[in-house]
């Protein structure tokens, strides 16, 4: 009989809510878990310990930085579709062999190859002023010589259509304030067409970020379809706000923008697999996984160098240790995450017959700050089984399980009904480094890493060894 049958039987998971019916920061999660089940999680508490220890003061202390710091300072960014990332990839190979992982190898996966070239901003009225600027991926590039144009300034996409008829022939800027990431990112991915739809000739857009030195960030934008493409870059903060203070006083705004983006034909790249296999059930697997990809700026230390490296080396930590578990753990190094999650759509379309087979997906990619535990989803009672297996994490106060899973490369295995996590940490600064030249070791803390590697070598070893499988989702 199926583990997940029994225990869809005997587990039973309650949420109490509040008197409305809301989801609070004061809500209380109440779980019942058989004893046995209970005793058995508890059990593991020594080998965590022994885990947290090895990693965080023992004799891998440090480590994940360091690896982390030797592959960025070797590598720097590495673009989807370039050479970069294809030797970065062998070298990861290369070395997930070396440290004595099994099943190592890549699985082809056919990038977009988008190229930034030469990009500059020019203020020519009311002065003369440079503008720091990147242009965004997928972007076109501009005629030769550059597109000079008057500007118009908006706050929002409904000044823009309030003010459509001001836009023809312009360039748009637009100076959105940041809500949040997911809200005010709609303007880095729509502008353009937006603006276009009324006769914009390219948009400027304020970098999606709360802070900023002086500092542009990137990203990818989208066209919509039948609707002229037109460049598309971000500005810093500072000079968005300083367009729209000289718009509001009526002075005239002439900016020339030059960029020389474009698409290559799509290129062959690999997602980067290597495992600790299972030692009774190996066809059963646990994934942890980051991806490998970056934007073309900084060091990609931040976005995603930390989330794989702690992933491949919570299985290094793991396999020193000779700890096997009953399933197999299998690390995961995504490649084109950041044009649009290509590498993690291909691996799992073409792995869609093993979703039952998975017992837990995980995935870091919003930051390897301290950690304070999992963002999940998943049915309640899988949510009730992984509370119980964070607790033992409190030697490092981590015990946290919120909803829902943040993790861009898993989220179509987790749609399907696999329980996903992704890795929650205290990454409130996150978005002041994102996809910009400041995303470089220098983001990055030792002692958070070893945190993280080690929730992450603990997790999986828990979730793989243990007795039962987690409920999927129908």
């Amino acid at each position: 009989m199926e583990f997940k049958f029994s225990i869809a039987v005997l587990l039973f998971c309650w949420i109490s809510k509040s008197t409305f019916g809301d989801i609070t920061d004061n809500e209380i999660d109440q779980c019942w878990l058989p004893e046995n089940l209970v005793n058995e999680i508890e059990s593991y508490a020594p080998t965590v310990n022994k885990i947290i220890n090895e990693t965080v003061n023992g004799l891998y202390k440090g480590t994940t930085w360091q690896e982390l710091a030797t592959f960025v300072d070797k590598f720097g960014p590495r673009l989807s579709g370039s050479q970069v990332l294809e030797n970065s990839i062998d070298y990861m190979l290369d070395k997930l062999v070396k440290h004595g992982l099994e099943n190592v190898h890549g699985e082809k996966a056919i990038l977009p190859h988008w190229v930034r070239g030469k990009e500059s901003a020019t203020l020519l009225q009311p002065r003369v002023k440079d503008i720091a600027m990147l242009g965004l991926g997928y972007s076109v590039g501009t005629p030769k010589g550059g597109i000079t144009a008057l500007a118009i300034v908006v706050k929002s996409f409904d000044e823009l259509r309030e003010r459509r008829n001001e836009v023809p022939g312009k360039i748009v800027i637009y100076n959105q304030d940041f809500v949040n990431y997911d809200e005010t990112v709609l303007y880095r991915i729509n502008g353009a067409s937006e603006a276009a739809k009324f006769g914009a000739v390219a948009v400027l857009i304020r970098s999606i970020t709360p802070v900023s030195i002086y500092s542009p960030h990137t990203g990818m934008m989208t066209y919509q379809p039948n609707i002229p493409k037109i460049p598309a870059a971000c500005i810093t903060i500072e000079d968005a706000a300083l367009l729209n203070r000289m718009a509001d006083r009526g002075k005239t705004i002439l900016i020339n923008i030059s960029m020389e983006a474009q698409t290559l034909p799509a290129v062959k790249s690999r997602n980067t697999i290597a495992e600790i296999t299972g030692s009774e059930s190996p066809e059963k697997v646990v994934v942890v996984s980051g991806h490998l990809d970056s934007w073309d700026v900084g060091q990609g230390a931040m976005d995603d160098g930390g989330g794989a490296f702690i992933s491949w080396n919570s299985l290094r930590i793991l396999k020193a240790l000779n700890l096997r578990p009953r399933r197999t753990i299998r690390t995961i190094l995504w490649t084109g995450e950041e044009m649009g999650t290509v590498g993690s759509h291909q691996y799992i379309q073409s792995h869609t017959a093993d979703n039952e087979k998975l017992q837990l997906v995980m995935e870091s990619d919003i930051g390897t700050f301290t950690p304070i535990g999992l963002a999940f989803t998943g049915p309640e009672n899988a949510k009730c089984i992984l509370k119980k297996i964070m607790s033992l994490l409190k030697p490092i106060n981590a015990t946290g399980v919120r909803n829902p899973n943040e993790g861009p490369d898993i989220t179509e295995w987790v749609d399907s009904g696999v329980p996903g996590a992704s890795l929650w940490t205290d990454n409130g600064k996150y978005f002041w480094y994102h996809h910009t030249n400041g995303d470089t070791m220098s983001v990055e803390d030792p002692h958070a890493l070893d945190l993280c590697a080690a929730l992450f070598a603990a997790v999986s070893y828990v979730t793989a060894e243990l007795s039962v499988d987690l409920p999927h989702k129908n």
